[in-house]
């Protein structure tokens, strides 16, 4: 879903376990030190700072203090990440995705974070370098206010007098995956953004099969997909039946109105269904049009961030 997919790249900023390279050499590493030493209060109190104003840097969608408060060879995992992220503008690109043109213009504050609380942290020194975990519970939505929680173990080391992250490894904590397991089938209402992108996949299915738009058909319509239309007495069509029922119309008919005066939509998990009511219009030749009117129970399934539509039952108006 949308709003997890967005809750997950949002969580993934202080990502990245470093496993190996220079940033942690056998030359570059001290004997280890308590993280309790009086010494290292003003370490400690650096750092958590720095994590701070992380956090808020993500809150405002600053995309420069984000950069900032990263160095160039940050190298570990985002939330999102399936590969080691390797460098600044990697992780910009999978953690802060809003940042990648136009800045804040990007951001998406319906989905974005808004708050965040520190319920867990501890630092181990090794000279300059510095391992931090940290369990943060989190809000995401101006609106929705969504809880969750996340667990990290960021990586700093100590340049040029300051501390910055270099590495670090991110993800959703137990907690929140169990809370996610329990409640993904549960009904929710759509956010507005997730509803527009849901109604606009829906009527693009509707032009494409008019349009005899198999390319495009194709991306909508999943293997599965099973469609019933007209009298009781109607058969069920799969798939390739319905791209031949797009090629055996197109050229015969252009669509010159479609309408859904009325829709609907209950969202469970990753699953919409749609209840609508439909209107199109057909012109076969010159001056010649048909309207047909009825209503409709459609499925939609979201898979990669891209809503498909697995399912519908039309039954056009006597």
């Amino acid at each position: 879903m949308r709003l997890r997919t967005s809750i997950v790249s949002v969580i993934s900023f202080v990502a990245g376990a470093v496993a190996a390279g220079p940033l942690l050499s056998t030359a570059s590493i001290a004997p280890a030190a308590s993280a309790r030493e009086d010494d290292r209060a003003a370490d400690r109190k650096a750092i958590r700072a720095h994590i701070d104003k992380i956090f808020a840097a993500y809150i405002e969608r600053d995309c420069a203090t984000i950069r900032a408060t990263h160095s160039k060879d940050w190298v570990g995992f985002t939330g999102v990440a399936r590969s080691v992220v390797s460098g600044l503008d990697q992780y910009m690109n999978s953690s802060a995705p809003f940042c990648r043109s136009a800045g804040q213009a990007n951001a998406n504050p319906e989905f974005g974070l808004v708050d965040y609380k520190l319920t867990q942290i501890d630092y181990v020194f090794h000279g300059d370098v510095a391992l931090v975990p940290y369990v943060a519970e989190t809000v995401y939505g101006r609106a929705a206010r969504v809880p969750g929680k996340l667990r990290s173990l960021d990586v700093y080391e100590k340049q040029h007098g300051e501390w910055n992250q270099v590495g670090s490894n991110i993800y959703l904590h137990p907690d929140a995956v169990d809370a996610q397991l329990e409640h993904a089938q549960d009904f929710r209402a759509l956010p507005a953004e997730a509803r527009r992108e849901l109604l606009t996949a829906r009527e693009a299915v509707w032009r494409a099969f008019f349009a005899n738009d198999q390319a495009r058909l194709q991306k909508l319509l999943p293997e599965e997909t099973i469609a019933l239309e007209g009298h009781p007495e109607a058969t069920f069509e799969n798939r390739a039946q319905i791209l031949n029922g797009a090629q055996q119309l197109g050229g015969r008919a252009k669509l010159v109105r479609l309408e859904f005066p009325r829709t609907d939509v209950q969202a469970y998990g990753d699953v919409a269904i749609i209840y609508t009511t439909y209107l199109y219009e057909l012109e076969s030749a010159p001056g010649q049009k048909e309207t047909t009117a009825g209503h409709a129970t459609e499925i939609f399934v979201k898979r990669n961030g891209a809503w498909l539509n697995s399912g519908w039952h039309l039954a056009a108006n006597k």
